[in-house]
């Protein structure tokens, strides 16, 4: 039983953030990024992230449940990477933190979003659908599996108006 939804904030993450995103990244991805990865992503000109945690406040630690990092160049933003505990999932946690990218990425003046995502992963294929993603192309092979066949990744942008 998953119980009530936890409080979740959503915030702004940087390089000090960057050993709590790569845990996450390691537990919700086959092949996870270390420290110096998600330090490195940061490095990059136009990176920003974002971490979705509970139990912040009142002298509490916060829980970190959910991270995205993005990259805006020109006027495009990638979002690089983005995930959620399995355990957390089917909470609006996904839906929170992709939110607070799209705002971001259009404040920062990007004009299209884009990503990237297993074919396989049908439930973010439906959230990024929810927020008007767009299929756009197809990478066959491209995420490698522990033990299983490579799956093809799918390209999907959100074109923002005005």
């Amino acid at each position: 039983m998953r119980g009530e939804p936890p409080e979740v904030a959503v915030i702004a993450a940087g390089a000090p953030h960057s050993a709590a995103i790569a845990d996450l990244h390691r537990r919700c991805f086959d092949e996870g990024w270390s420290r110096p990865t998600v330090r490195q992503v940061f490095a990059m000109p136009g990176a920003f992230g974002l971490l979705a945690v509970s139990g912040a406040g009142n002298g509490a630690e916060a829980n970190p449940l959910g991270f995205a990092l993005c990259r805006r160049a020109a006027d495009e933003c990638e979002l690089l990477s983005f995930a959620v505990l399995p355990e957390w999932r089917g909470r609006g946690i996904g839906k929170a933190l992709l939110a607070a990218a799209i705002a971001r990425a259009r404040e920062a003046g990007a004009r299209r979003l884009f990503l990237e995502v297993a074919e396989d992963n049908v439930a973010a294929q439906r959230l990024y659908q929810a927020f008007r993603f767009r299929p756009v192309g197809r990478r066959p092979g491209y995420y490698r599996r522990l033990g299983a066949p490579a799956v093809a990744a799918l390209t999907f942008a959100l074109a923002f108006e005005g």
